[in-house]
């Protein structure tokens, strides 16, 4: 039997006709930091749920530090910390009445658990008299997340945590995570947000309830099939319908102030194809700057998305 804290194999969940998760399968290492990354309505909070005991699945088996997630499902809840997408603390307690609460569900005190949270709760302990509800979101996080961790877990999942915070919120959390991966514990993040896939060690590429692929983040750009440019000019728009009518157009879309457009001529050297296209673009949108790109997560992803189930493995 595999020693990995986290195995998932063929989970299947169907919410009437609407399937939740298609035979997803997924191994967590020890210590490692794992990405769920897709779009809402992927599945990544179903599959949290079924992890957590609090959805069953309809077909497949999930094993979490060994146990099955059916079968064995009070002693994973003793074991793993959870942070669910929403707020989901009780407002009208203050921080510290918030966290005594959570500790005492697992039989266990703020003393007790201090030493694991107090590079977080350090943070937002000066103001843990003040009401959960009125803090801040990059506090109610911190708080969350400290609750989360507070027993001393063995598996940490997270579900979408940065949604809804500022960018600083967001940087900061992430590095407070990397300190937890540094002692050893084994974190599941899941999060819409394509940049925060390359702060994981591995990534799981998620959409409709299937997995797309996984794999190291610096490994899912390379895994883009064509040869990738970035176009940009003044009339945005006259931009993408010229490059959507060109015959060797494969994909366009708008990424920022600029445009990726991906081209089927694979045995030709990048620097032509971009010569070409904006030869094809100045007679029909005007003047554009075209250049080479290395492909990224996102445009992996937006690939994959328009693959076959049988490519997208």
């Amino acid at each position: 039997m595999s020693d990995a804290p986290l195995v998932v194999e063929g989970l299947t969940k169907r919410f009437g006709e609407n399937v939740a998760l298609d035979e997803v399968s997924l191994e967590v290492k020890p210590a490692e930091l794992f990405g769920l990354v897709g779009p809402d309505g992927g599945g990544k909070t179903t599959l949290f749920r079924i992890l957590t005991t609090l959805v069953l699945p309809d077909a497949g088996s999930a094993r979490v530090l060994g146990l099955d997630v059916v079968r064995d499902m009070w002693a994973i809840r003793a074991r793993v910390g959870y942070m669910p997408g929403r707020f989901s603390l009780y407002p009208d307690l203050s921080v510290e009445e918030n966290l005594r609460f959570f500790a005492s569900v697992f039989g266990t005190s703020i003393e007790d658990g201090y030493s694991i949270i107090a590079p977080i709760y350090n943070q937002i302990e000066p103001f843990r008299a003040r009401r959960a509800g009125a803090l801040s979101g990059g506090m109610k996080q911190k708080l969350a997340l400290c609750c989360a961790l507070v027993h001393r877990p063995d598996i940490l999942f997270l579900d979408e945590p940065t949604t809804g915070v500022d960018a600083v919120s967001r940087r900061e959390f992430w590095e407070l995570l990397a300190g937890l991966k540094a002692s050893g514990l084994t974190i599941l993040v899941s999060t819409p947000y394509m940049d925060e896939a390359d702060r994981c060690d591995r990534v799981a590429l998620i959409q409709l309830g299937r997995v797309l692929a996984i794999d190291v983040p610096s490994a899912l750009g390379a895994r883009f099939p064509t040869p990738l440019f970035s176009v940009r000019g003044r009339d945005r728009q006259a931009l993408i319908r010229a490059l959507r009518e060109y015959e060797h157009a494969v994909s366009v879309f708008p990424f920022g102030d600029e445009l990726h457009y991906s081209d089927a001529r694979g045995t030709m050297l990048p620097d032509a194809i971009a010569a070409d296209v904006r030869s094809y673009l100045a007679g029909r949108a005007g003047a554009a700057e075209v250049r080479p790109i290395a492909p990224g997560i996102e445009d992996t992803f937006m690939a994959l998305m328009g693959a076959p189930p049988e490519a997208a493995a």
